[in-house]
C-alpha cells in the first residue's frame, strides 16, 4: 500500500518501524511474485506472510548457523521416549545466547527431520467439572529406576499419578509397587499435598482399588473402601476400556513423561526418596507453568477453584486394615503368616476358624459370631509367640513354665531320691550350656517313675546317688537288671567292711 503511494523504501521503513533492509527484502520479494501488488494485498495475512517469507527466508538469519549444528542431536533426542520439541527448545534457549522462538525452532527441526512444514493436531471436547469434586488416580505405564548405593542393584519404581480435572492440577510420586499399601500411601500423600479431600475418587481398574466387576458394577477392595470411609469420600472407578472416563489423568501421564521423565532422563538416583524429591520439583514447575490457552497456570487455578471446595482432612491418618480368616491350632494360637508370628486365644477355640483384622500396630481376633476375644500389639518377630497364661490348657501352661526349680520340686513330690538325682544333674551341668538341655531327660525320668515298681525305682535312684552316677542311662539300666548288680556289689561291700556294731565279735576283732 505504501509502495503503491510512491513512498521510498526508507520512508516506508520509518513509517512501520522496520529496518530498511527488511523493507527492501519484502519489496523485492513482492516484485518477483507472479501476483500484482493489489492481488497480494487482497490475501489474508497468514497467506500473505507465508508468500512473502517463503520457504527459505528464515535460513538467512545468522542464528541458523548456530542451530544447524545441533539439529542432528535434537533429531536423535526426539527418538527417546517422552522427549518433545518443547523440551528441546527449552534446553536450546538455556544454551544459546540468541535463540529462535519456539515456532521457528520447530520449523527448522521439522524440516531437518522430514521436510514437512508441521503436523496437524486434533482436539476433543473437554468435559465440564466442578472444582473439588473429583480426582483421577492412575499409574503411569512406564517405570523409573534407582540404584541401591550399597549393593549396586537397580530397582524399579512405579509412578502414581493423580489429577484434579477442573483445573488440570497434577501430582505424581514414585512408590515401590502397585500393592494396596503403596497405592493408599500415595493417595494419602496426594490428599496431604492438596490440603484436602475430593468428594469423588475415580481410580482406574487397579487390583488395589477394584477386585472385580460384575454386570458393570465394580466390587471395591475392602481396604480401599475402608480408606474412602475414613476420608469421607466415595470411589467410582472408571469403566474398563473407556479411557475418556479419565482422560485428564491420561493426559497428565503424558505430561509426566514429557516434563518429568524426559528432563530427568540423564539423572541417576540412589534412593526412592531422592527420586521423589526430583519428581516433586518438576511437578511443581509444571503446575506453575503458564498454560497456552489460559492466562493463569494450574497452581493459580487450583488455589482459586479446587482448594476452597475440598473437604477437610481428618485428624488422624488412615491405618490400613487387613482381613483374613485363621484356624486356631493345637497350641491355642493363630499363625499370622505375613509376620510368621503366633497369637494366642483361649484354648476352648482350638480348631475354630477365627476372623482376624490386623493393622500396622494391632491384631484383633474375632469369633465367627463377631465377638472380640483377643487384641494384641502387632509383633513382627518371626517364629515367636504372643501369649497369655490363661489362654493355655493346664498341660500347656506347665510346659511353658518349665525350669530347673520346676523339675526339682516336681520330682521331689513323687520320690525324694529322684529329686536329689535331678538336682545333682542340674548342679553338674556345664555352666556354658543352658538348663533346657536337661528338660527332656527330666521328663523321661518322670515317665520311667510312673511305669516302674516304686521300691525298684527308689533303689535305682538311691544307687545312682550312692555311686555318683546321676543320669537317666544309669537308672534305666539298673531298673532293666532289677538292680541285681547293685545288690551283689552291696553284699560284697558288706562282707569286706561290715557295719560297726558293739555286738559283733570274733573274726573282725
Amino acid at each position: 500500500m505504501f509502495k503503491n503511494g510512491g513512498m521510498s523504501n526508507r520512508s516506508i521503513a520509518e513509517a512501520v518501524d522496520l529496518d530498511k533492509n527488511t523493507v527492501n527484502k519484502y519489496v523485492n520479494q513482492a516484485k518477483k511474485d507472479s501476483m500484482s501488488i493489489d492481488e497480494l494485498l487482497s490475501l489474508d495475512d497468514p497467506v500473505l506472510a507465508h508468500r512473502m517469507v517463503g520457504g527459505n527466508a528464515a535460513y538467512t538469519d545468522s542464528r541458523f548457523d548456530e542451530l544447524k549444528g545441533r539439529l542432528p542431536y535434537y533429531a536423535s533426542e526426539l527418538q527417546r521416549p517422552h522427549v518433545t520439541m518443547q523440551l528441546l527448545w527449552e534446553e536450546y534457549c538455556r544454551e544459546s545466547a540468541h535463540p529462535y522462538g519456539i515456532t521457528q525452532f520447530k520449523e527448522h527441526l521439522n524440516r531437518y527431520i522430514t521436510g514437512s512444514e508441521g503436523k496437524t493436531v486434533s482436539t476433543i471436547l473437554k468435559d465440564l467439572y466442578v472444582g473439588g469434586e473429583k480426582a483421577f488416580l492412575d499409574y503411569a505405564g512406564g517405570k523409573m529406576q534407582y540404584v541401591d548405593i550399597d549393593t549396586g542393584e537397580i530397582h524399579d519404581a512405579e509412578i502414581f499419578v493423580a489429577c484434579l480435572p477442573a483445573t488440570d492440577y497434577g501430582f505424581a510420586m514414585a512408590v515401590p509397587s502397585q500393592k494396596v499399601e503403596d497405592f493408599l500411601y500415595a493417595t494419602e500423600r496426594f490428599f496431604e499435598h492438596i490440603g484436602g479431600v475430593p468428594k469423588i475418587l475415580v481410580p482406574d481398574n487397579l487390583k488395589s482399588a477394584v477386585i472385580k466387576r460384575e454386570k458393570g458394577m465394580p466390587e471395591l477392595n475392602k481396604i480401599f473402601e475402608d480408606f474412602c470411609n475414613h476420608y469421607g469420600c466415595v470411589a467410582i472407578p472408571a469403566r474398563p476400556v473407556h479411557p475418556k472416563d479419565k482422560s485428564n489423568v491420561e493426559d497428565h501421564v503424558k505430561i509426566f513423561y514429557r516434563r518429568v521423565v524426559a528432563p530427568l532422563r540423564n539423572e541417576t538416583f540412589y534412593s526412592i526418596e531422592d527420586m521423589n524429591a526430583a519428581i516433586f520439583q518438576k511437578m511443581r514447575e509444571s503446575n506453575q507453568r503458564r498454560m497456552q490457552q489460559r492466562p493463569q497456570n494450574r497452581e493459580e487455578l487450583f488455589l482459586a477453584i479446587e482448594k476452597p471446595n475440598l473437604c477437610p482432612l481428618p485428624r488422624e491418618r488412615y491405618e490400613v486394615k487387613f482381613y483374613t480368616k485363621l484356624t486356631v491350632q493345637d497350641n491355642c494360637c493363630v499363625y499370622l503368616g505375613r509376620d510368621m508370628h503366633y497369637y494366642s486365644v483361649p484354648y476352648k477355640y482350638v480348631g475354630t476358624r477365627m476372623q482376624v483384622i490386623f493393622t500396622a500396630t494391632l491384631v484383633k481376633i474375632y469369633t465367627p459370631d463377631g465377638e472380640l476375644v483377643r487384641e494384641w500389639p502387632r509383633d513382627r518377630t518371626p517364629g515367636q509367640y504372643s501369649t497369655k497364661k490363661e489362654d493355655m490348657a493346664s498341660n500347656s501352661q506347665a510346659y511353658r513354665q518349665r525350669s530347673p526349680v520346676y523339675y526339682i520340686c516336681k520330682c521331689r513330690g513323687v520320690n525324694e531320691n529322684l529329686g536329689i538325682v535331678v538336682e545333682t544333674m542340674f548342679d553338674e551341668l556345664d555352666k556354658r550350656l543352658p538348663p533346657e538341655v536337661l528338660y527332656n531327660r527330666c521328663d523321661a525320668l518322670l515317665r520311667l517313675q510312673r511305669t516302674t515298681e516304686p521300691r525298684l525305682f527308689d533303689l535305682a535312684c538311691e544307687s545312682a546317688i550312692r555311686f555318683d552316677r546321676c543320669s537317666y542311662k544309669f537308672i534305666e539300666h539298673a531298673i532293666q537288671s532289677k538292680c541285681l548288680g547293685i545288690l551283689q556289689a552291696s553284699r560284697d561291700e558288706d562282707i569286706i567292711s561290715p557295719p560297726e556294731h558293739e555286738n559283733i565279735r570274733g573274726l573282725f576283732e
